[in-house]
């Protein structure tokens, strides 16, 4: 049995020896050839949905059909409908007859994600069909028949729900036939590290990036003594984090404390401290930009002013750099060149006053600076990159954002 769990493994991506972990496994594989119902209780974030999956493909129903229903995320007033189906005109909005999960995965399974969250009343529909292997359609009075493998999952105390009367306890046994029980990360502290270099490989490869590593044993224990209290989902955000914030790729004690908690009670997670480093070299780049553009306009009104004199700019006159600018005036436009000062004399009485600059949004300012940057080094991404001092990868995407491709 030790070779199908680590067949399982590698199999369904799942990370991990530790003691509760192959139990949950090895349960859930003697049961997989059998019709049993299964209910796999944990709390959020410990890595359920893999369970359901693995007991279908080791079915004798594996060549059936096999769907996961979040019952957590389906309005009450709709959730009937999509398990048991409808009849034409049974309700506002039902134009035609549905079929519902229950008739649909006839011959196969269906994973009842968060059936903890199930109304009472669709609680006992589910009861009949689990006893019976008979449902009827929202809207019918005809009793359908179907054979599907119910596995079920939930993060709530089923004990207690059932003392508040909200969950049904003969519902319970029915779905509770063979339970499975996945253990929170805390009790796995052995699988932690090893999780953490997983999803930082992931991470790595994704984004053609260096993968972080813990380079000492402080480093680990920082993962190891924390409670992770979102468990593996947690520990997966965490790792996206430090990847993609931090500059160094080696991880001391130091640095992860700036992302999980000193305190290995704390339920909360870390708020980083530091800014993210792109937003942080982005506001560097708006204030350069911002600082180009407000010379910019300064040298602008000077020119105008010049003009307005009949003198030329002294811009123009010593750079020797042509600029034209469109002067817009009543129903009629013209351009000109300010270094033809025979022109500039024929279009003096079009100039207008002297006017406050438009005003730039951020997102303007920032996008002129990209093209700028991007026509000053004929287009070389890498070489713009380095010059607005942010990743390649950065500019890549607000080239992408700002339609400039």
């Amino acid at each position: 049995m030790t070779q199908d769990i680590q067949r399982v493994k590698l199999r369904y991506g799942i990370v991990g020896n530790s003691e509760e972990l192959n139990r949950a496994l090895d349960v859930a594989l003697q049961v997989a050839p059998t019709d049993l119902s299964v209910l796999i209780v944990g709390e959020s974030g410990v890595g359920k949905e893999h369970f359901p999956r693995l007991i279908h493909d080791n079915s004798l129903r594996k060549h059936g059909k096999y769907f996961a229903v979040n019952c957590g995320s389906i309005p009450e007033g709709t959730i009937d409908s999509e398990l048991f189906g409808h009849m034409k005109g049974s309700f506002t909005g039902a134009v035609s007859d549905h079929k519902g999960y229950f008739e649909e995965a006839d011959g196969g399974t269906l994973f009842l994600d968060e059936v903890g969250e199930l109304p009472l009343s669709t609680q006992a529909r589910l009861l009949r069909v689990l006893e019976t292997g008979e449902f009827i359609r929202v809207g019918s009075s005809d009793v359908r028949k179907t054979n599907v493998r119910i596995v079920a999952a939930t993060n709530v105390n089923m004990q207690q729900a059932i003392v508040n009367r909200r969950f049904r306890e003969d519902l319970y046994y029915r779905l509770n036939t063979i339970p499975i029980s996945v253990p929170p990360l805390r009790d796995r502290k052995e699988d932690i590290c090893k999780l953490f270099a997983k999803f930082a490989g992931e991470i790595s490869e994704k984004y053609n990036m260096p993968p972080v590593r813990l380079i000492d044993d402080a480093a680990r224990q920082v993962l190891m003594n924390y409670k992770w209290p979102g468990n593996i989902r947690q520990l997966k955000n965490i790792t996206e984090q430090i990847s993609i914030l931090e500059h160094t790729r080696e991880l001391t004690a130091e640095v992860l404390f700036h992302y999980i908690p000193n305190d290995p009670d704390e339920t909360l997670p870390a708020i980083v401290p530091h800014a993210n480093r792109e937003q942080s070299i982005n506001n560097e780049v708006l204030l350069n930009m911002i600082s180009v553009l407000k010379s910019e306009i300064d040298n602008l009104k000077k020119d105008m002013e010049d003009l307005k004199k009949g003198t030329p700019s002294s811009r123009d006159s010593v750079v020797g750099i042509p600029h034209t600018i469109s002067v817009t005036g009543g129903k009629h436009q013209s351009m000109f060149q300010p270094e033809d000062i025979d022109e500039v004399e024929e279009y003096r009485d079009e100039v207008l006053p002297i006017s406050d600059p438009p005003s730039f949004t951020v997102k303007d300012s920032e996008k002129m600076l990209i093209v700028n940057t991007l026509k000053k080094c004929n287009g070389k991404r890498k070489d713009a990159a380095q010059i607005l001092g942010i990743s390649e990868r950065t500019l890549y995407r607000k080239i992408k954002d700002y339609g400039l491709e």
